[in-house]
């Protein structure tokens, strides 16, 4: 294959995307290339967009335009009493694109026992004053079902049990070790309607 440094590191930046490798990264590129005019010019200008407007909330960790407010915790046409708390923002799309839940979204933006994570690192201290002062009744803790997504669950439990607020997760319908973003709408539905309340120590 002809050496061209632009194109080695574009496949390179490619493969690094979830379920693609070197060779997927290669078809992507060539496809790029020939569709400069309709694929590469306007997607170039998008994630030169993406990169300079787009931001995660300090507060819920969900996505927002650095140009507008936060739409998950500014919500003003409707006002809810439960908290989804999940680890990552994939999680949060399964959840909301199966209309299962209506309420807030809280994303971590990981677990605690992550490599490189620590507990300092993730939205947790944000949760606890959302909690709070929002007038929240329920927090559904929908970590997954890992070893370090029950861990993070776990302290998120203990980090609020001194506030006046019922904690629930997600029970069966959700298989150990499974992460959310994987599961499919019926598994999700079941695992909401059947959550189960945690009690404090």
């Amino acid at each position: 294959m002809q050496s061209i440094n632009e194109i080695e590191e574009l496949i390179k930046l490619i493969s690094k995307l979830p379920g693609l490798g070197p060779k997927s990264a290669k078809r992507i590129v060539l496809k790029l290339i020939n569709n400069r005019d309709e694929l590469v010019k306007p997607m170039a200008n998008t994630l030169a967009q993406v990169y300079k407007n787009v931001i995660r909330c300090n507060s819920c960790g969900s996505l927002k335009s650095n140009l507008n407010g936060c739409i998950n915790c500014e919500n003003i046409n409707e006002k809810y009493s439960k908290i989804c708390v999940v680890e990552d923002i994939a999680d949060q799309w399964s959840i909301e694109n199966s209309n299962i839940f209506k309420g807030y979204f809280h994303i971590l933006g990981g677990t605690i026992s992550s490599v490189g994570q620590r507990k300092e690192d993730l939205l947790i201290n944000s949760l606890i004053e959302r909690a709070r002062k929002e007038d929240i009744e329920e927090v559904i803790l929908a970590t997954s079902a890992t070893v370090e997504g029950q861990t993070t669950a776990y302290y998120i439990q203990d980090s609020l049990k001194n506030i006046n607020v019922k904690i629930t997760k997600l029970a069966q319908g959700l298989p150990v070790g499974g992460e959310i973003e994987s599961l499919d709408d019926g598994t999700l539905f079941s695992a909401f309607k059947n959550r189960t309340g945690l009690k404090s120590e």
